[in-house]
C-alpha cells in the first residue's frame, strides 16, 4: 500500500510541474501583458573591479534591451546578489545537464525573492568577469523550464552594447527560441542565422540575427555586433516564439 501511496504521490508531483510549465509556457506566449523579466547581477570572480562594476549598474544600462523587443517586455533590475548559482559541467551527460537544470530552478526560487520587491516572471542572473583576467566568458544558458538563465559577461562598460546581445539571446531562449548558429565553430547558419538572406552581395552583412548572435562578414568570417541596434528576430525566431503563426 505504501508502494502505491508513494507512486501516486510522484505521480501528482510530476502532474503539478507538468501543469506549471504549461501555464508559463501559456504565459510568456501570450504577449498581451508586458513580459516581467528580472536581472540579478552577481559578481562572479569576486574580484575588487567586478564587484565596483557590478555595484555601479543602473535600470538605464540596460534600456535598450526593452527597445530590442517589439512586444512589451519590462526590464526590472534588482540589487546585486552574494550567492553563485550552481555550475554545470561542461562535460554533463543528459542527467547531469537535467541534475543542473533542476539545482538551477531550485536556485533560482529562492535567490530571486527580493523583500519588498514584486517578483519577476523570467530570472536571469548576470555572472560578471573582469575581462583583465578571463579571454573568453563561459557558455550561458536559458531555460524555458524554469524561465530562468545564467549569463556570463564582462564588467567593462566598452563592453555593455555586446553583454545586451547574449542578455537578449538567452531571454529569447526562456520563450522557446533556438540557436541559430553552428554549435562547433559559432558561424551563424545560413539562411536561419542571417538577419538579411536576401541581401544582395550577401556579405558583408551589417546585421545580425539575436538568435545567431553573430553577423557574417564573409563566407568564412564572422563578428558580433557592438549594440543590439544591429541585431533583429528573423522569421523562424518569431514563429517559435509565437510572434508570428
Amino acid at each position: 500500500m505504501w508502494k502505491s501511496i508513494r507512486i501516486a504521490l510522484l505521480l501528482l508531483v510530476l502532474l503539478a510541474v507538468a501543469l506549471h510549465a504549461w501555464l508559463d509556457r501559456v504565459a510568456t506566449h501570450s504577449w498581451q501583458e508586458p513580459l516581467w523579466v528580472g536581472l540579478f547581477p552577481l559578481n562572479a570572480d569576486g574580484g575588487a573591479p567586478t564587484r565596483q562594476y557590478v555595484d555601479s549598474l543602473t535600470a538605464k544600462d540596460f534600456s535598450a534591451i526593452e527597445d530590442f523587443f517589439a512586444q512589451p517586455v519590462h526590464v526590472e533590475l534588482y540589487p546585486p546578489g552574494s550567492r553563485l548559482p550552481p555550475t554545470l559541467d561542461p562535460a554533463a551527460g543528459p542527467l547531469g545537464i537535467a541534475w543542473w537544470s533542476l539545482k538551477l530552478r531550485w536556485f533560482a526560487a529562492h535567490a530571486a525573492e527580493v523583500p519588498g520587491r514584486a517578483p519577476s516572471r523570467i530570472r536571469l542572473f548576470l555572472l560578471y568577469h573582469d575581462p583583465a583576467t578571463l579571454e573568453h566568458a563561459p557558455d550561458s544558458h536559458g531555460l524555458q523550464k524554469g524561465l530562468v538563465g545564467v549569463v556570463h559577461l564582462f564588467a567593462d562598460t566598452s563592453m555593455a552594447g555586446r553583454n545586451g546581445i547574449v542578455i537578449a539571446h538567452e531571454l529569447l531562449h526562456t520563450v522557446g527560441a533556438s540557436d541559430k548558429y553552428d554549435l562547433g565553430s559559432g558561424a551563424p547558419r545560413f539562411p536561419l542565422g542571417y538577419a538579411d538572406r536576401d541581401q544582395q552581395p550577401l556579405y558583408p552583412q551589417e546585421r545580425a540575427e539575436i538568435m545567431a548572435g553573430r553577423r557574417a562578414v564573409s563566407a568564412y568570417q564572422w563578428d558580433m555586433p557592438r549594440t543590439l541596434a544591429a541585431a533583429v528576430v528573423g522569421p523562424e525566431t518569431a514563429l517559435e516564439i509565437r510572434w508570428t503563426h
